[in-house]
């Protein structure tokens, strides 16, 4: 399996030199990526080929059920290197329909460390019960919880005093909240956007 990986990397490696000769070597130079993605760590929904972009377009952070938890220190680091050195002004947290986390987090079975990890996810569950027992299916209740796992994350990165600053030194970054779906391979927008002008400075006597 691993030599079959090797020899499938060496193939990508060529054909992409080939197609954009000294590609690698501008790549390795820096990296200036547009966008920085907090996605799932589901091995179905990779952030630069669902987004069409290629390798240093996008910097990526990924876990499972894409839970944004304010105590998270590698999402944070990589959250402050993104907007602080890479000057990162597009922050999307993705979600995806069928994810496996969500699932997890609504079966009421147990399933070891995963349990505390995805315990936002079942506050949320809570939060929003009687919305949720209007949908029409298990799967579509677990849909619509994993939209609001998505707007959750958006309003917790945007809180996080390393955005706060940002946007307090005038920095023009926008968080957006999308969700992909397995069946069709489209992104769409969850219409929850946070923007610097959401947040008015405290106003002091």
């Amino acid at each position: 399996m691993l030599s079959d990986l090797l020899r499938r990397n060496g193939e990508w490696s060529a054909q992409r030199n080939a197609q954009e000769p000294g590609y690698f070597a501008r790549l390795a130079i820096r990296q200036s990526p547009e966008f920085f993605w907090i996605g799932c760590s589901d091995s179905r929904v990779p952030a630069n080929v669902v987004a069409g972009l290629d390798p240093g377009e996008v910097f990526v952070h990924r876990n499972v059920a894409n839970v944004v938890h304010s105590s998270d220190m590698n999402l944070l680091s990589a959250l402050e290197f993104a907007v602080d050195t890479l000057g990162i002004r597009e922050i999307i947290v993705c979600g995806h329909y069928g994810c496996g986390g969500v699932r997890a987090a609504t079966e009421g079975l147990p399933h070891g460390l995963a349990d505390h990890w995805l315990e936002p996810i079942r506050r949320l569950a809570r939060a929003y019960a009687i919305d949720l027992a209007r949908a029409r299916s298990v799967e579509d209740r677990r849909d619509r919880l994993a939209e609001l796992n998505v707007i959750e994350g958006v309003r917790r990165v945007s809180e996080t005093p390393i955005l706060q600053r940002a946007w307090a030194r005038g920095g023009n970054i926008n968080v957006h909240g999308l969700i992909y779906g397995l069946n069709d391979g489209l992104l769409r927008n969850l219409d929850c956007t946070v923007a610097q002008d959401h947040f008015t400075p405290e106003v002091r006597s």
